[in-house]
This record gives C-alpha cells, sequence and structure tokens, in this order.
C-alpha cells in the first residue's frame, strides 16, 4: 500500500546573518558589501515512512528541526536534498491563520481556503454554518480579519482547518491557541479525527499527548533523527537524553 507520506534523505539549510541591519546606514553597507551571513543544517538525513492512518508524534527541545520538517512536509519549505512525497489531501495546522488575508472577510477566508483545497463554492457554503458556530465569532464571519481579535482569528482558523477533512492533518502545538474552553473543544475535534482513522502528524510538548494519541514517535535532536519507534520506548530516550544533558 503507498504511504501518506514517504521522506528520504531529507536536508534543509537556513541562513543565519551575522549581522543585524538597524539603520539605514547599516542597510546601505549592506547593500554594496553584501550581508554577512553563515549557512546552517536545520535537517539533515531525515528519512521516514507514515502509513495512511497512522499517527506519528514528533518531539525534540525547541529548535531542533520539528517545526522545519513540518513545513517541509506541508510543502512551505523546499528541500536543499532529498525528498518529500505526500499522497493525498493535506492540511497543516502549523500556524492556524497562515494562509489567511487581512483584507478578507471571515467568510471570504473560508471559501479561499476550501478552494486551495479543492472543494467547490457549494461545498464551503454547507460547512460555513458549521464553521461560524464552531468558531463563535457570529456576524463577524463578514467582518474583514483586520477586525478580528487574535483569538477570533485563531478560533476560525482552526474551524475552518478542520472543516475540509483532509486525509492527512499536520499539528504543530495547535493547542497553544485560544482560551481554556475553545482547547477543549479543539481537543475534542482532533479526537475525532483520530477516531475517523486520518493520517495525523504532530508535534507537542506533551508527551502525555503523544503517548496517548499516537502508535508512532520521532525524536529529533540537531536536526537529526535520534530515534524512532513506539512512543513509549523513544520518550523514554528522550528524557534519559534530557537528564544527562542537564547533569
Amino acid at each position: 500500500m503507498t504511504p501518506a507520506i514517504q521522506v528520504d534523505n531529507l536536508a534543509i539549510k537556513y541562513r543565519r546573518y551575522l549581522r543585524k541591519t538597524t539603520s539605514l546606514k547599516d542597510a546601505v553597507v549592506d547593500l554594496f558589501q553584501g550581508s554577512q551571513f553563515e549557512s546552517f543544517w536545520a535537517l539533515r538525513d531525515i528519512s521516514l515512512t507514515v502509513e495512511k492512518g497512522e499517527r506519528l508524534g514528533i518531539i525534540g527541545r525547541n529548535g531542533c528541526g520539528k517545526t522545519t520538517l513540518m513545513r517541509a512536509i506541508a510543502g512551505i519549505l523546499p528541500p536543499e536534498a532529498g525528498t518529500v512525497q505526500v499522497n493525498g489531501s493535506l492540511v497543516p495546522l502549523l500556524s492556524v491563520t497562515g494562509g489567511f488575508q487581512h483584507n478578507l472577510t471571515g467568510r471570504e477566508n473560508a471559501f479561499f481556503n476550501g478552494a486551495m483545497m479543492g472543494l467547490s463554492k457549494q461545498e464551503m457554503e454547507e460547512k460555513i454554518p458549521d464553521i461560524v458556530e464552531f468558531a463563535e465569532i457570529g456576524d463577524f464571519i463578514d467582518a474583514p480579519l483586520s477586525t478580528y481579535s487574535s483569538g477570533m482569528r485563531s478560533r476560525l482558523g482552526f474551524a475552518v482547518a478542520t472543516n475540509i477533512n483532509p486525509d492527512i492533518l499536520l499539528l504543530d502545538e495547535v493547542f497553544a491557541v485560544g482560551d481554556e474552553v475553545f482547547q477543549r473543544k479543539a481537543k475534542k475535534r482532533v479526537e475525532g479525527f483520530l477516531g475517523d482513522g486520518r493520517t495525523v502528524v504532530m508535534v507537542s510538548h506533551s508527551l502525555e499527548r503523544i503517548r496517548e494519541w499516537c502508535d508512532q514517535c520521532l525524536y529529533i535532536k540537531d536536526g537529526l533523527v535520534a530515534a524512532k519507534g513506539t512512543p513509549t520506548e523513544v520518550i523514554a530516550t528522550y528524557k534519559d537524553d534530557n537528564a544527562a544533558t542537564a547533569a
């Protein structure tokens, strides 16, 4: 059976600028001399297979490359080397409002995101009532996004993304958004996705959530795969590693 996600020998390189431009003079100097930067590998030689219906958790310390990997799977970051193949419709909840346009209304943004996923206008019309109800934004659905609070934007983004019903869902700490009530609603909705047998890849600092929701786990350290296997095995390795570093 064709896997949902296949990543082979993935590598991604970033630029780290050595001098920050803080004035017009600095900008002019950079224009003639060139910006000073050094390259570093955010990810190196990453290979993984996610089968259809599998739930993969990704753990690691801040800055290890977790979000970079998710962005590569989502097609946002092109690989420096290696390949990423995705089979099926995919919604990345890496930033719940990342694809929104502030000059458009909430409704227009919902339709735009639906069209990007191949949904028809009629299909989105049918989904709008549930989106409005879940996001709890009422008549603001027809107001420009620029008038929304950050919480309203987060709720709308989550409601739109999870109503599109993709084959593959990418989650990157999405439960850090919204108030406590919304977080409980979001958790319940994601649990519905898990129960439907969809493919889910999630990044979380909550090891208990990874243990509860995922059947496979990947530990990334300094841009490399440090361990992969069952959540129990990989989380134990991660904790031992952290304890040794702190000692």
